[in-house]
């Protein structure tokens, strides 16, 4: 049962198709929007000027959550097991400063939670690329990049479909014990 309590959390994970697919899968998700983020300021965003990868936006999703349902820290232990924190610029087959991994926060208890989550993971990987920056702008997509793989079941998706619903299941304990296998690079 939803409380009606909201947090948000913006995150980037490469191209936003698979990344809202996987966020909407997990329970005490509100909604997920596909958009830019954290772009060079003075842009109006939109999918091809991003593409020519000189705005500085990211593709990013932003997720609305319950946190009485869904805490922060099982949502980043979710990203970080689909993403790949040691590139830049690169998120699976897709490249260009567009599908720059990072996640943006809007401040107050979001940073600790950020804080432990990233540390385990810089534990982990050889190197880390993901950029943490407080939030500085967020555009939606265009409508047709919204809830894509839903209109187009057959579509274009970097992270393994057969992951989804087991990722979108499994508690903390579960995700965190994972990691070291996901982020084997």
């Amino acid at each position: 049962m939803e409380t009606g309590k909201k947090d948000t959390i913006y995150l980037a994970g490469g191209c936003f198709w698979g990344m809202e697919k996987l966020f909407l899968s997990v329970n005490g998700v509100v909604d997920v929007t596909s958009g830019y983020a954290n772009g060079n300021p003075g842009i109006d965003p939109n999918y091809e000027l991003v593409c020519t990868g000189m705005t500085g936006f990211k593709e990013t999703v932003r997720i609305e959550y319950d946190p009485e349902e869904v805490s922060l820290r099982r949502l980043l232990l979710i990203y970080f097991n689909v993403i790949d924190p040691t590139v830049i610029s690169q998120q699976g087959p897709d490249r260009g400063p567009q599908y720059q991994t990072g996640i943006y926060h809007t401040g107050g208890d979001q940073l600790p939670v950020i804080e432990e989550i990233t540390g385990i993971v810089k534990k982990l990987v050889p190197l880390f690329m993901v950029e943490l920056e407080p939030l500085r702008n967020f555009f939606p997509a265009e409508e047709y990049h919204q809830r894509y793989l839903e209109k187009v079941p057959g579509g274009y998706c970097h992270i393994p479909r057969s992951i989804i619903p087991a990722l979108a299941q499994m508690d903390e304990d579960e995700l965190e014990a994972r990691l070291p296998d996901a982020l084997k690079i």
